[in-house]
């Protein structure tokens, strides 16, 4: 079992608070794992991303190369395509639809929308939508998280584990909330496939 994930999106979307999550789930689960990340600009809105990489077997590097990726993750749609050529043929892309415009003449959104349906694997949901249902769109990381759940290759019940243990200093509520967006994104995406 291998699988390269790549993460992204812009700061404040909780994008490290996703890899953390994963890389626990994954230790939890008897598995290796490296990571690798880039948040330097992340205060400003800038792009954050992580490499992260999960094994049944000793992982010798933590960057993931060209056309290796299993999954890209994205919290903005943008991004995901930046990060496009790091994904296999087979890859998934799981990202969110709404667009965090941060730039002076962002992209036509309905343009990167037909880039991405275009692709083989593909689910696009509106993932803060999802989360302002289960009570705080400050959740949608964790809608992503789950929306992403079934292509991971980790058990799902360890990503839960990993949420009460990450989030339990903040107290119940946090925790209980973070499972609930964790499963309506799990749900929206068996819907959506």
């Amino acid at each position: 079992m291998k699988t390269d994930i790549i993460l992204c999106g812009v700061g404040g979307q909780g994008i490290l608070s996703i890899a953390a999550i994963i890389g626990e789930a994954a230790l939890k689960d008897g598995l290796f794992m490296k990571q690798s990340e880039v948040h330097g600009m992340s205060q400003r809105g800038g792009d954050v991303q992580s490499n992260l990489r999960i094994s049944d077997r000793p992982i010798a590097s933590d960057l993931i190369a060209f056309g290796t990726a299993n999954i890209i993750i994205s919290l903005e749609p943008m991004e995901a395509l930046r990060y496009l050529p790091f994904l296999k043929k087979d890859g998934w892309v799981v990202t969110n639809s709404k667009a965090f415009e941060n730039i002076p003449h962002y992209p036509d959104l309905e343009n990167i929308y037909q880039i991405i349906r275009a692709l083989p694997n593909k689910l696009l949901l509106d993932v803060e939508e999802i989360a302002k249902q289960t009570g705080s769109v400050r959740a949608a990381n964790m809608v992503i998280l789950g929306a992403a759940a079934d292509y991971i290759g980790i058990d799902y019940h360890k990503l839960e584990d990993s949420i009460r243990s990450i989030f339990g200093r903040k107290g119940e509520d946090v925790v209980t909330l973070n499972l609930k967006a964790l499963a309506a994104g799990r749900e929206a995406a068996r819907l959506a496939t």
